[in-house]
């Protein structure tokens, strides 16, 4: 029996692929010289993908049609240190006889015999690779053979392989090993790859090599061009990585094309920091959010690949055969987005009634923005317990670890500041160079508390080599939020790490700038950053001068609680006090003002 989707086949050319279950493939052999120019045949003439699996008697067990996604592989019985007694043979109609990574996937998952992909091209075959299981520090891996001529492909001595392999397997304790090892790509400085590597690391993948081109203009193909192309497939195959991490954004082509050329995954730098962002989100807004960015992001790059993007999805009752699987998945996508951006909007409004509450309190409002790994979740953790509104508020830390984007989730707690004025400070998510544009517009909802803050405070990484870029990205993105407009101070954070050479650095680039340089981690100069926090905050508190009846104590007790005491007389009508005070004490001890 011939599984898959067999629909629009001829009748006889299934008949022609049903008699391979005839045919009994000598021992040492992969595969009949007359079988493999027969599949490669009618591969190339129906355009699909033949899958055949082969077992240790050389008989054909399964023959399936379909494409690299849709293609289905033998149900097999998987044992310890042993291999799976099953050969599978397969045809690339695109041409290329490179092993794919869902190639080499299901060769270790299903610890096959081997894997073979035979490339065709105009009724020619371009080359066999043959993939074989392996062992490497006690570790399944795979091992490629290849490209070959036809003629070596059949005569390559199977035997010998198989036995080589499962004598390895029954002397060693194999641990699967489902770690990605990413070769990172980039054509803009070295800086940027390291910060890729940062961000590979954050995603729990290990990098175990660098590549990079200088290239003016962009390949439309390959994005390096063909021949660069061919390198970095070498170059992962030295390094046996199995993903390709470029560090710029590809279009949906540029990644199939890389795919096949190089049998390994390919993602970019926008891929990656939206899979982290999936990763650490963690309340319902920031998931819409992540989840609306990704949609948007996969909407552009849909592409139709063979017959699976391609199938008619009518029935009865539908006028014509009905929309193609690309479009359905287009129109899916949209009303994903749709549905999305409503419960967007819906917290939003929440977000807004939050907002003109404090706003009504008279609260003034603190933003601590930064670049991402800065520390503005260690110094917000900090304030937060030094300075607490209530006694919950210590409780309550947000997550800091050193790492990319350890924060998604925007928080606003209350602190009491120096001068006795309650502030509200939020903590937002970093900001990173080439953030993707679709994730600040799915995150404006949540980072548009920024454009209404009283003062913003830019927590810089004072030891970095990157500092002064980083702060060029972070206004990037603060201009395309309008909160450039807005009282602003630089926190030279890590101060105790950098140099002075490069703390100096940072503030002859921005001039414009007051800086105050802290060490969140080890406490150093807090007092000096509350100070230039109280400075900059716009001012809505007045001296007055109240005269509070001794029957009212407790007016007294609450003006030492809430406001900065300059004196107090004790006079035979009551207690005489002069006082700063912000606007919400001013309106509760009214009736007591005796002058201001």
């Amino acid at each position: 029996m011939i599984r898959g989707n067999t629909e629009g086949i001829k009748e006889y050319i299934l008949k022609e692929l049903d008699s391979l279950y005839e045919i009994t493939v000598e021992k040492n052999k992969l595969i009949e010289p007359e079988m493999l120019m027969l599949i490669a045949q009618i591969s190339n003439k129906i355009n699909r993908e033949i899958n055949i699996a082969i077992d240790r008697r050389g008989n054909v067990t399964e023959i399936s049609i379909g494409d690299s996604s849709s293609v289905q592989l033998p149900i097999m019985d998987i044992q310890e240190r042993r291999l799976s007694g099953v050969r599978v043979i397969h045809t690339h109609p695109s041409g290329s006889s490179n092993l794919s990574n869902i190639d080499i996937s299901a060769l270790i998952k299903l610890k096959l015999d081997c894997i073979a992909a035979i490339g065709i091209d105009e009724d020619r075959v371009t080359g066999v690779s043959i993939g074989f299981c392996g062992v490497e520090n006690n570790e399944l891996v795979h091992e490629v053979v290849g490209p070959l001529s036809v003629e070596e492909a059949v005569n390559y001595p199977m035997i010998n392989k198989f036995d080589e392999i499962e004598s390895l397997l029954r002397k060693r304790d194999i641990v699967e090993n489902d770690t990605e090892y990413a070769v990172l790509v980039g054509i803009d400085t070295q800086e940027s790859l390291d910060e890729l590597a940062e961000l590979a690391r954050a995603c729990n993948v290990q990098v175990v090599g660098t590549f990079m081109q200088k290239k003016n203009k962009i390949d439309s193909c390959f994005f390096i061009g063909t021949g660069k192309a061919q390198e970095l497939a070498v170059y992962k195959q030295l390094k046996r990585a199995n993903l390709i991490i470029f560090d710029e954004e590809l279009t949906g082509m540029q990644v199939k094309n890389l795919e096949m050329i190089t049998s390994c995954k390919v993602i970019d730098r926008t891929t990656l920091i939206l899979e982290i962002f999936a990763r650490r989100a963690r309340t319902r807004e920031a998931k819409i959010q992540v989840e609306l960015a990704q949609l948007k992001y996969r909407s552009t790059r849909l592409l139709g690949l063979g017959s699976t993007m391609s199938r008619t999805g009518g029935g009865v009752g539908t006028k014509g055969p009905g929309e193609k699987k690309l479009e359905i998945d287009k129109r899916r996508i949209r009303e994903t987005i749709y549905d999305l951006k409503q419960e967007l909007e819906k917290i939003r409004k929440t977000r807004v009634t939050q907002r003109e509450k404090r706003e009504e309190s008279g609260i003034p409002k603190i933003s601590l923005v930064g670049y991402t790994n800065v520390g503005k979740s260690t110094l917000r953790n900090l304030l937060v317990d030094m300075f607490p509104a209530d006694n919950t508020t210590k409780k309550e830390a947000v997550f800091a670890e050193n790492m990319l984007f350890a924060t998604l989730d925007i928080t606003t707690r209350a602190i009491i500041l120096p001068d006795k004025r309650v502030a509200s400070l939020t903590d937002t998510v970093g900001f990173v160079r080439k953030l993707p544009h679709d994730l600040v517009e799915a995150f404006k909802s949540t980072l548009e508390e920024v454009s209404f803050s009283d003062l913003i405070i830019h927590v810089v990484d004072a030891s970095s080599e990157t500092a002064i870029e980083q702060i060029i990205a972070v206004e990037k993105v603060l201009t395309e939020l309008d909160a450039m407009g807005k009282p602003i101070f630089l926190a030279l954070n890590k101060c105790d790490k950098a140099t002075e050479e490069q703390l100096n650095s940072i503030k002859e680039k921005f001039p414009t700038y007051k800086t105050i340089e802290i060490s969140a981690k080890s406490q150093m100069n807090i007092d000096g950053f509350l100070e230039m926090m109280v400075e900059s905050l716009p001012q809505t508190t007045r001296v007055c001068t109240y005269l509070i009846p001794y029957s009212d104590s407790s007016m007294g007790a609450y003006l030492h609680r809430n406001a900065i005491i300059q004196s107090e007389e004790y006079e035979g009508e009551g207690l005489k006090i002069s006082a700063v005070v912000n606007n919400e004490v001013y309106n509760r001890c009214k009736k007591y003002l005796i002058g201001e």
